[in-house]
């Protein structure tokens, strides 16, 4: 008898999980990076945004785009995230991508030199570290240089330093390179061990697009009402980044790792510059940039596609029908 009433409480609880599963369904969100610009996706899980859309939402932290991509395209993830030249190339090969929303629209970096460089005529001759050679931000710093006068590799060298800003910041810092570009905030903390600020790549290039939520169509169109949530959740976090300054600011420092004076110069430049899009549109000038940059470097030599391939912001028209547009 005490069987049979433990099998029927552990088959009214297993009905009670199904019913919940059903009712918030599980999205596995791919974070190439933790980065400010990339807050918004732990605003939407730890400021519960996702969850009052009905959504149980994992943000699943895998450290480069290369990776998120794989895992976006086996399934692993429903939604990627990351500078979208990878997944256009991917697009052009077939995978069903596409971009449903922006992230970061616009370059979020600068350019640091060591102590004794104080404009970027003081590194003509210079080596700085990049990341990787055919970057969009490697492009804007090219273009930086070159309104000064300065060509590549004429006038300077590019030396690759594996590990992302950081690392790069670590290579400045031990006298390997003479400036490097680093994303926002990094730079306040060099600027305050002495190193200087020489460009901001955003005005170089004032229209960007950095990072952006990328889908496959197949699993969204399937999923048309989770996804149209999803992206609701999105821009609902967004407008919470630029109104309440705050409580945005005490919350990037705690979940980024950052000094307050830091995370707060960050906010202020990221929403004044409205890098995170209040109604989480991408950055549409950028993506023609983006798109540039890609026919550029194709080893093709293709010319440069129509932006509007690349994006389905159905779900995004279809949230902001809903929640009304700023």
């Amino acid at each position: 008898m005490v069987g049979a009433i433990i099998r029927f409480v552990f088959t009214i609880l297993l009905l009670h999980t199904t019913a919940l599963a059903e009712e918030r369904p599980r999205i596995y969100l791919g974070a190439s990076t933790k980065t400010l610009g990339y807050s918004p996706l732990w605003v939407g899980a730890k400021r519960g945004f996702f969850e009052q859309q009905g959504l149980d939402v994992q943000v699943v932290l895998l450290r480069g785009v290369p990776m998120t991509l794989q895992a976006l395209a086996s399934g692993s993830l429903q939604v990627g995230t990351g500078g979208p030249e990878p997944y256009i190339e991917a697009s052009e090969r077939g995978i069903d991508f596409a971009i449903a929303g922006g992230l970061s629209n616009g370059m979020t970096q600068v350019l640091i030199a060591g102590k004794n460089y104080k404009s970027l005529e003081d590194l003509r001759g210079a080596t700085l570290g990049v990341s990787s050679l055919t970057s969009s931000g490697v492009t804007a710093l090219k273009e930086t240089f070159k309104q000064k006068g300065l060509e590549f590799p004429r006038d300077y060298k590019l030396l690759i330093v594996a590990g992302g800003s950081a690392s790069n910041l670590m290579a400045l810092q031990s006298g390997q390179i003479a400036a490097t570009i680093v994303a926002i905030p990094l730079n306040y903390a060099a600027e305050e061990a002495g190193m200087h600020t020489l460009a901001r790549l955003i005005d170089t290039v004032p229209n960007f697009q950095a990072s952006a939520l990328e889908i496959k169509r197949s699993w969204a169109e399937k999923n048309r009402a989770v996804m149209v949530r999803f992206m609701k959740a999105m821009v609902l976090s967004n407008r919470w980044l630029h109104d309440q300054r705050d409580a945005a600011v005490e919350f990037i420092a705690k979940e980024m790792q950052l000094k307050p004076s830091h995370a707060l110069k960050g906010w202020e430049y990221y929403t004044q510059n409205r890098l995170w899009s209040p109604d989480g549109e991408p950055n549409f000038e950028g993506m023609k940039h983006n798109l540039r940059v890609y026919a550029e470097l194709s080893a093709t030599k293709r010319p440069v596609p129509d932006v509007r391939k690349f994006l389905e912001l159905s779900y995004l028209n279809q949230a902001l029908a809903e929640l009304g547009r700023r």
